[in-house]
């Protein structure tokens, strides 16, 4: 993140209320990345119409955090509200905001959001999200009606509150700052200040001290290098500033429970343990937030794989089997799939029966994964198509905002998850083609690994346990 620069004496703040990270709307189990809503639709547009533009991670403070934050739901010029996922957090906020100010705020949501019933007399400005992504072009629709809504409510003297808008004879609170003279407006606690100075003011001295969303960013970026080790400490800093553990952020908890896993320090099985008890805190044999449920899988797996006890399997099951039925999505599916084979090759399937059933229910869900897989890869190559079109017809460079490689790697699990299913169905010529084309796609190294690594251990199980299906698996000829 940059240092603030000088601003103009009269730069007006917004200031974004929502949640940050991936975070899961359990209404239909999708995980939404807010960040990604935050950078691409919503900071840019306020920016745009000079205003200083700051969301509560990015806030300096070397106190408390709800101060802070109060302090900005009264002063900020304009409020953004966004209540995707139904984030509790965020719409105590709004309500405090909507009793706070007469005017100047605006909610938003990504449009599968259930329109709450104390908010169906309020606006509600509603945005496509595609769970982890969002589409350039509606980016680019967005960003224009947000930015029009956003000139309307400075530019008007209707209250948008509902509060002021039934109880005419209230008056906006005023701080003591603000009391000895009437005729101040909210927005005078900020005049004559650089930028530095205003966040300084807001957040205290210390500008050097990192925000949550530096330690975020920085933490992701050692993930994305694959740098776990010092992802594991900037995650465990971020923790560190929220400090109240009994609320501890699910998606902080979640990057530092998958970090620790990664970084294997001390040891594999002593990280192992740690993530899981990371995870434990999230109540991970009750929630359904689908990223605690695919992690605590992974790890189970991982554990199983390592030779400690087939609990670790039959847990690993549970946990994929409940991801798959909230998302039905490849990576749970495949997962679970394979699992299922797993125990069909363990002593947790006692009898014949057992290792039939087992066998039977992986060819099942493997089908269904099949049918994702067509669907995501129309998706994925419409929305590329489109992207190409529309450089070539407008003659201009790719946008910074699209994210051209997690398509690309999107691309190869597609293929390689569809290969997957169909060698595990007997399906070697599908086997074969999907097979080629992932080796074609671009891909990592670690990607590739993974991958084989699974095809590995699959195809023992079926030579082994093959001819209990009806008909009986067939392998390569």
């Amino acid at each position: 993140m940059t240092q603030p620069t000088e601003t103009t004496n009269t730069q007006k703040r917004c200031f974004v209320i929502m949640g940050f990270g991936i975070k899961t709307d359990f209404a239909t189990g999708r995980k939404l990345d807010l960040n990604k809503s935050y950078k691409l639709l919503i900071k840019p547009v306020a920016e745009q119409k000079g205003l200083l533009c700051v969301r509560a991670d990015e806030i300096l403070h070397s106190g408390s955090i709800d101060y802070q934050m109060y302090k900005e739901l009264l002063n900020a010029d304009v409020v953004i509200a966004d209540l995707s996922t139904a984030n509790v957090n965020a719409f105590y906020e709004l309500g405090i905001r909507h009793a706070l100010r007469k005017r100047n705020t605006i909610v938003i949501s990504e449009d599968k959001l259930g329109y709450p019933f104390d908010l169906n007399h309020i606006k509600i400005t509603s945005y496509t999200h595609l769970g982890e992504a969002i589409d350039y072009e509606e980016v680019e629709r967005f960003r224009k009606v947000l930015g029009d809504t956003i000139d309307a409510v400075l530019n008007i003297d209707e209250p948008d509150s509902p509060v002021y808008s039934h109880l005419h004879e209230l008056t906006p609170p005023l701080t003591k700052k603000d009391a000895p003279g009437l005729i101040k407006r909210m927005n005078i606690f900020y005049r004559g200040k650089s930028q530095r100075d205003q966040i300084q003011e807001v957040t205290g001295p210390d500008v050097d001290n990192p925000t949550l969303a530096v330690l975020m960013e920085q933490g992701e970026a050692a993930m994305h290098s694959r740098d776990y080790v010092n992802a594991k400490v900037l995650f465990e800093t971020a923790l560190k500033l929220i400090k109240d553990e009994a609320n501890n952020d699910a998606y902080l908890m979640q990057r530092l429970a998958f970090a620790t896993y990664k970084a294997k320090v001390p040891d594999v099985l002593t990280a192992l343990d740690e993530a899981m008890g990371l995870l434990s805190k999230l109540d991970i044999e009750h929630t359904n937030d689908t990223e605690t449920v695919s992690l605590a899988g992974r790890i189970e797996k991982k554990l199983h794989e390592m030779g400690h006890g087939s609990h670790h399997l039959a847990s690993a099951i549970q946990f994929f089997a409940r991801g798959y039925f909230l998302l039905q999505n490849r990576y749970h599916g495949v997962n679970l799939a394979f699992l299922l084979n797993k125990r069909a090759d363990s002593i947790l399937s006692e009898t014949n029966e057992d290792r039939i059933a087992d066998m039977v229910w992986a060819s099942r869900f493997r089908r269904q994964v099949v049918k994702i897989c067509e669907k995501d890869w129309i998706e994925i190559n419409d929305r590329k198509n489109r992207m190409a079109s529309k450089m070539s017809t407008e003659d201009s460079a790719m946008p910074s905002d699209y994210m051209e490689a997690e398509d690309n790697e999107q691309i190869f699990w597609i293929l390689a998850n569809k290969a997957e299913c169909h060698y595990g169905l007997g399906e070697m010529q599908e086997y074969r083609e999907a097979h080629a084309k992932a080796l074609a796609a671009d891909h990592t190294e670690w990607m590739l690994k993974a991958y084989e690594e699974q095809h590995v251990v699959l195809r023992e199980i079926l030579k082994k346990h093959g001819h209990l299906l009806n008909p009986a698996w067939k392998g390569e000829e």
